[in-house]
Order: C-alpha cells, then sequence, then structure tokens
C-alpha cells in the first residue's frame, strides 16, 4: 500500500499491486485455457462420447459451482478480505488437474470439472475485485478491462500451450502437467507478491462521509444481497440476466459453434482458427472498450455490445464460407469486448464498496449460471431441431435483451449520476 497508513485510491498510485494481480488473472485465465483445447477430444476419443448433449455437458458442473463459488467467495471476500478467498482458491485448482489425469470414465472428467468451477470462480472473482478496489471509481470499467483482457490472454496462452503438447487421439498427460505449473505459479504468487486490497475498498466507501472504521460495519445479509441485486435494483437485476446470456454466447462459441462447422465438413484448423479470433478479439479489445466506458458511460457501450453479439451469432449461423465465418467471430467477439468489462463495471457503480464483494459475487452467480443452463437449453434445441437452430435461438435471445436494456437500462457512471448506492 506503498507505505502510506491510509490506502490511496488510482491506477498510478498502485500499479505495481495493479500488476501483480494481472499477472495473477492471466494466470487464472491459462487454468481454463488448457480445459477449453484439451478436454473437448477426451469425449469422442477417450470416452466415446458421441451425443452433442453429452459432449457439451462439461460445462455444466462447471458452471453451477462457479456460479455458486462467486456467491459466497465474494460475500466472504467483504468479511475476511481478498487475498485469503484467493489463496485458498488456487488449491483447488489441484484436483482439478489431477482428477483429469486418473479419470476412467467421463463422469469423472465432469467431477474434475465441478472442482475447477470453484477454483475459476475464488481466484477471478477475486483478482477482478482487487483491481476495481485499487483503482477507485474514476477508472473502474478500465480496471475491469485490463482484467479481462488479461484473463483471455491467459485463455489464449494456455490453450496455444495444450494445443502444442497434447498427444494423438486427445489422451496425453502433458496439457494436465502444464495446468498443474499454472497452478503452482498462480497459488505463489498469491502469496506473495500480492497483498490485501479491501482497505481500498473502506477508503472509498468513507468518501461519502464517516471515517474508515464506520465504513467497515457489517454489511447485508447473503440472502438480503441476493435480493438487492437480483431483483430491487433494476438496473442491476437487468444486468444480471444480460450477464447470464453473454455466457449463453460463449457456450454457443466453445462448443455448438465448432460441432456445426464440423457437423458441415469444416476443418478443424479453420475451425480453431474462428475460435482463436474470437477469444482474442474479445480479450485484448475490453482494454479500449473499458477505457471507453469510463468516457461516454456504461448504458450504450453494453446495450450496443449486447446486440452486436446476438448479431454475429446469427451471422455466424448463416456462414457458408471460411471468410465469413471468421468474420461472424469478429463481431461477436467484438459485441462480448464491448458488453463483458462493462457489465461488472456497472455493478461496481451501483454497489456499496462495503459490501462490493458481495454484489459481484451475486451477478457473477448469474452470469456463471449461464454455463449451467445455457449448455442445457440449447442442447435441448440442437437434439430437437438442429445446431443451427440451437445458434439463431441464442442469437435471438442476446439481440431482444439488447432492445429491453435499451429502454429500462439507467446510466451508471459515478461521473455523469449520483453515486446510487443502495441502504441495508
Amino acid at each position: 500500500m506503498g507505505g502510506s497508513a491510509t490506502p490511496r485510491l488510482g491506477l498510478g498510485a498502485n500499479w505495481r499491486q495493479f500488476g501483480v494481480y494481472t499477472f495473477i488473472t492471466v494466470m487464472v485465465g491459462a487454468t481454463i485455457g488448457v480445459e477449453r483445447v484439451a478436454l473437448p477430444p477426451l469425449a469422442s476419443a477417450v470416452f466415446g462420447v458421441r451425443s452433442v448433449l453429452l459432449t457439451v455437458s462439461f460445462l455444466v458442473p462447471f458452471g453451477v459451482t462457479k456460479a455458486i463459488g462467486n456467491l459466497v467467495a465474494g460475500h466472504l471476500s467483504d468479511h475476511h478480505g481478498r487475498r485469503t478467498i484467493l489463496r485458498i482458491g488456487w488449491l483447488f485448482g489441484v484436483p482439478y488437474a489431477v482428477g483429469i489425469l486418473v479419470a476412467h470414465a467421463w463422469w469423472e472428467v465432469l467431477a474434475a470439472n465441478a472442482v475447477l468451477g470453484i477454483n475459476q470462480a475464488l481466484t477471478w472473482t477475486m483478482a477482478v475485485t482487487a483491481k476495481i478496489d485499487l483503482v477507485g471509481p474514476t477508472r473502474r470499467a478500465l480496471a475491469v478491462g485490463i482484467d479481462e483482457a488479461a484473463g483471455y490472454v491467459g485463455v489464449g496462452l494456455g490453450g496455444l500451450g495444450a494445443g502444442l503438447l497434447l498427444g494423438e487421439g486427445g489422451r496425453s498427460v502433458a496439457p494436465w502437467i502444464l495446468a498443474l505449473v499454472v497452478v503452482v505459479v498462480g497459488g505463489m504468487a498469491s502469496v506473495w507478491p500480492a497483498s490485501e486490497t479491501r482497505g481500498h475498498a473502506l477508503v472509498e466507501a468513507s468518501a461519502d462521509g464517516g471515517s474508515v472504521g464506520e465504513s467497515a460495519r457489517p454489511g447485508p445479509s447473503l440472502l438480503h444481497l441476493a435480493w438487492l441485486v437480483s431483483w430491487r435494483d433494476r438496473a442491476l437485476g437487468v444486468v444480471s440476466v444480460a450477464g447470464m446470456l453473454t455466457k449463453f454466447a460463449d457456450s454457443l462459441m466453445a462448443a455448438f459453434v465448432p460441432l456445426l462447422l464440423l457437423h458441415e465438413g469444416d476443418s478443424v484448423a479453420l475451425i480453431g482458427l474462428i475460435v482463436g479470433v474470437y477469444l482474442w478479439v474479445w480479450g485484448l479489445l475490453q482494454i479500449p472498450t473499458g477505457l471507453l466506458a469510463d468516457t461516454i458511460g456504461r448504458r450504450w457501450p453494453v446495450v450496443g455490445g449486447i446486440i452486436v453479439i446476438g448479431a454475429g451469432l446469427g451471422f455466424e449461423a448463416l456462414a457458408h464460407r471460411p471468410f465469413t465465418a471468421v468474420a461472424a467471430a469478429i463481431v461477436t467477439g467484438v459485441g462480448m469486448a464491448l458488453a463483458y468489462p462493462n457489465l461488472i463495471a456497472i455493478v461496481g457503480d451501483r454497489a456499496d464498496p462495503r459490501w462490493r464483494g458481495g454484489a459481484l459475487g451475486v451477478y457473477r452467480l448469474w452470469r456463471d449460471g449461464g454455463y449451467a443452463v445455457g449448455p442445457l437449453v440449447l442442447g435441448v434445441v440442437a437434439q430437437a431441431l438442429g445446431l443451427r437452430a440451437a445458434v439463431d435461438a441464442g442469437a435471438a435471445l442476446l439481440v431482444v435483451w439488447g432492445v429491453v436494456m435499451a429502454l429500462t437500462l439507467p446510466e451508471t457512471h459515478p461521473g455523469r449520476v449520483g453515486r446510487a448506492r443502495h441502504p441495508h
């Protein structure tokens, strides 16, 4: 904290710790990047899974535990600190990688993915919360944009490493050894040199009046907080549903679109290019889109982003040539970059810093619940009407919700409106 008795807010004042937590986010992303490349080939090649619904089912236990883990981790971090929860999160990375290594049945792979969900919930939630704590209100969206960009750079690096190490037939121990190394490195960075950041949140809370000590009073209970974020604050409720739909979209790009292209005769190389372009555009553009939202406000980047995601998915379902398929992936990635970090920034705007960790946990419960609900709902559509219909259904949902947000979502940027914080 720079040796100061009272923590200072701002990216410039906290750039060293911000950099440490950014590195940690890269490690978090690399952990899941290994899975995205190394796990799907196991389904058919090793475990004999042929059904589309069963193939994408690995996302379901991951989504369930990550959603619940987000809720619990965010709330606990408001009482026990961000770094403590972050360290615990890394402990869950070890049984995940080992579980995949020793799995002899598909259900064991699903169980390992449930553990990965806990790891991702605790580590990524704490990494982004710490960055928001450090920078204060004026650069909140930029902080989230850098966090998410770092995470998806990590996803790309982990996926690249896993692809280079993956053996013939999809079965190799090397990618999972890589996952273990990433977990150890991320855990070590969380023990040292990462420091606790909750004090920065309390300083921000005290800026509304009162001392830092008075700002440390207990926040609302977990159930009350869930009600506040999900229903009482209509803006946060609308944003929470939008977050869930972004995971519908990501599920489509991670599993359904590759399967659709594969069934239509496209090469594995082209599919890898499409998924890679989507992830890299989404990841890297979140820095300028976060800065954009800090400049012009959150509302229109988010509304536009949700609609653009839907348009990109619809375009992807119609694509019949490699060029148009790659172009559709770029459009979808741009939409995700506009919406994804700025949805989190809206939650940071609306929540009191004293219970911001818990509010972010509730939002991330909704958002990552999309990994649990999306593959099931869209998988049923795919089984009944085909993969193209599933992609079209997801695209339509996003466009419709974007219109709903345009009609209902207020601006939340602290410099453009009053600090709309809610009583306990």
